[in-house]
Formats: structure tokens, C-alpha cells, sequence
């Protein structure tokens, strides 16, 4: 899992993160950079993966869209 800026946005890229530390890191990466929306997270091609990102944001109200398969960019926070 690595963090790092591309274009003036904050990625989070999910490789070789195991899928139980998933949600945890998910929510710390957006709270942690909420004044630098919108994010991107890296879930690559992984349907676990993605899965579990989404399952993540919906629970915690946090708005996204998926511009391609496997990258999931968080527009904001309700």
C-alpha cells in the first residue's frame, strides 16, 4: 500500500494489501486527506477488492464514482 500525488490528486494504491486490512486503511486514507478532495484509490483488478472498497463507502456515507475498472475516486463526505 502506497500513498503519493499525481496530477495534484492523492492516490492510495491498494497493492499487496491484504483484503482484512482493507476497510481500516480506506477509511484512515480519507479522513486523513479530506481537505485534498477528491482522492483516488487504487484497487486494481481485484472484484474482492473493489468489493470491499465500495462496501466501505457506502457505510461510512463517503461519496465516490469508478471513471475505470478498478480505480475508485471519492468526490466527498456527507
Amino acid at each position: 500500500m502506497t500513498t503519493f500525488e499525481e496530477r495534484g490528486i492523492t492516490h492510495l494504491d491498494l497493492h499487496g494489501l491484504k483484503h482484512i486490512d482493507v476497510e481500516q486503511s480506506v477509511i484512515n486514507f480519507i479522513y486523513q486527506h479530506q481537505d485534498l478532495l477528491p482522492l483516488i484509490i487504487i484497487c486494481g483488478n481485484s472484484n474482492k477488492m473493489i468489493d470491499i472498497v465500495s462496501s466501505t463507502l457506502n457505510t461510512e456515507n463517503i461519496r465516490y464514482s469508478s471513471p475505470r475498472f478498478g480505480i475508485i475516486r471519492i468526490e466527498g463526505i456527507d
